[in-house]
């Protein structure tokens, strides 16, 4: 049994365990931003377009009196355009990020990593202060 605790100690620290907790709890404030950019702007948008029809209202009654069930199938469509709108926000962000990376590699990748030694012509690292093949001190 202590082992068994020890280990999950290990992996509770883990550095990765704690990025994905920060990944939830931000990722659940976002759901919450994303929900009300729905709910109270675009909803009311497309009401506009549609001559004033709240979409979220749409329902059917399955049965007669007052404590009726109903299918609310408008809620369906708002959570639909919810999931809709989370998705292309994580593709936008993701498509930004994976382009900035794309560009740090490609610099990363264009830089110089040799140079050619004043004395002996020869290709050394571009860090060098002193030439392998000639011995020469290079000026920094």
């Amino acid at each position: 049994m202590k082992s068994f605790m020890k280990e999950f100690k290990e992996f509770i620290s883990k550095g990765s365990v704690m990025d994905m907790a920060v990944g939830i709890i931000i990722g659940g404030a976002f759901t919450a931003i994303v929900s009300s950019l729905v709910d109270d702007m675009i909803m009311p948008l497309l009401s506009l377009l549609t001559g004033g029809f709240d979409f979220t209202k749409l329902s059917v009654e399955l049965g007669s009196g007052e404590g009726a069930a109903t299918l609310n199938y408008g809620m369906f469509i708002a959570a639909i355009i919810n999931f809709l709108l989370i998705a292309l926000v994580i593709f936008c962000l993701i498509k930004a990020l994976n382009k900035m990376k794309d560009k740090v590699v490609k610099k990363e990748e264009e830089s110089p990593t040799t140079k050619v030694c004043i004395y002996c012509k020869s290709e050394i690292d571009i860090a060098a202060t002193r030439c392998p093949h000639c011995t020469s001190e290079l000026d920094v």
